[in-house]
């Protein structure tokens, strides 16, 4: 075994690899030691300048990474979990993990992770479900992934010192421009019955344009069919009676909508909760209850979209496209979302997108610079 001191960017990186093939989803896309070292090439400048001294432009600089980062993670999915001890591992700190109670799907996925690495880096890391105070005292840096008040509570208790990173409420949609595209509905059921709405890059309502290839309503129709489909080959996972009578509630409210009002019409799992599709007029962005619950919405003009998504234009995260292109993202840039991606790519974002609109590793790191001396690394941009 490797001691901690002589581990290389390079060596977690292989083991991070190895350890990720196990969860497929947990970090958007499957990733290689290649495409990892060359994440943090993209974020820093430099594969190797974890570990030690690189050339950057006429002097020399090390990436510096907290001796300890405190994570605390939400319990929603395990991702966000296995995404920020990815991220404090690859820097090679030593990571305090605050699990959340009752959170038993994360906790598993967690043992799970740290048992397929090598032990000299699963020793990196210390789990606890209760927050000893010792932990908050030493962490360099605190990352947050929850609620808003969660972020609050954390970011009252911070010293002057340490580097804050937070996650907290987001919300995502999607706007189709051609409801025509060959299997847009699959495309968008995946989006929103993966992880069953449980993470912020979740569409909650999806717009779509009127005109030849479509309108809202059939599209409604298309991806009530798509989700159906998709919960015969994977299962929603159960809730609890709280979230089951919600949702039932909001059906309840928009069937009676829909037998008096031709502008509203619903779609939904038979004897079960399993999923739901509403389709209404109104423009607002519409919050969902989760657990596979979509609202459909004609697109309305562009100019008064901003005007549609103000409420909660603080909390959004993605928006998903289609067709996806450059020229339509440039037209979405001032919505106030930080990722524009492809219709069914929500869920898998690359390791080189800025979560919430932040680098990851270089809004982690600190910089040690030398000057003075001549470089006896040559440039390179390979990792």
């Amino acid at each position: 075994m490797k001691e901690a001191s002589s581990i290389t960017t390079r060596d977690r990186a292989e083991a991070l690899a190895a350890a990720l093939r196990g969860f497929p989803h947990a970090m958007g896309s499957e990733l290689t030691a290649d495409n990892i070292m060359e994440w943090v090439r993209v974020e820093l400048g430099h594969a190797e300048i974890l570990d030690g001294f690189r050339p950057r432009g006429p002097i020399l600089s090390k990436a510096n990474p907290p001796r300890t980062i405190l994570h605390v993670v939400a319990g929603n999915t395990p991702n966000a979990a296995l995404q920020s001890l990815t991220l404090g591992v690859l820097s090679g700190s030593h990571n305090l993990l605050k699990l959340p109670s009752a959170a038993p799907a994360v906790s598993e996925a967690v043992q799970s992770f740290l048992a397929a690495l090598p032990a000299s880096l699963s020793q990196s890391v210390e789990c606890a479900v209760e927050l000893p105070d010792a932990w908050f005292l030493s962490a360099g840096a605190v990352i947050v992934y929850g609620s808003d008040e969660t972020v609050a509570h954390f970011r009252g208790r911070l010293r002057s010192w340490q580097k804050f990173i937070a996650h907290g409420h987001r919300l995502s949609f999607a706007i189709i421009f051609d409801a025509a595209i060959s299997g847009l509905a699959a495309a968008a059921a995946r989006d929103v019955s993966l992880f069953d709405q449980q993470g912020c890059l979740s569409p909650h309502t999806i717009y779509v344009a009127e005109n030849e290839g479509g309108g809202a309503r059939a599209f409604a129709g298309q991806i009530a069919v798509a989700m159906k489909e998709f919960n015969e080959h994977t299962p929603r996972l159960p809730i609890d009676a709280g979230a089951a009578q919600e949702i039932q509630h909001l059906r309840s409210s928009y069937a009676f909508r829909a037998a008096n009002d031709s502008r509203v019409d619903l779609w939904q799992s038979e004897k079960s909760t399993d999923w739901t599709v509403i389709y209404e007029e109104e423009p607002q962005f519409a919050v969902s209850c989760l657990n596979r619950l979509v609202f459909v919405k004609p697109l309305p003009p562009l100019e008064s979209l901003p005007e549609h998504l103000r409420l909660v234009r603080p909390h959004l995260s993605s928006v998903a496209i289609a067709p996806c292109s450059e020229s339509h993202a440039r037209l979405l840039m001032s919505l106030g979302v930080s990722r524009i991606c492809a219709v069914g790519q929500s869920q898998m974002p690359t390791p080189f997108w800025h979560q919430d609109g932040q680098a990851s590793l270089a809004t982690l790191v600190d910089w040690i610079d030398l000057e003075g001396i001549k470089s006896e690394f040559r440039c390179s941009t390979k990792a």
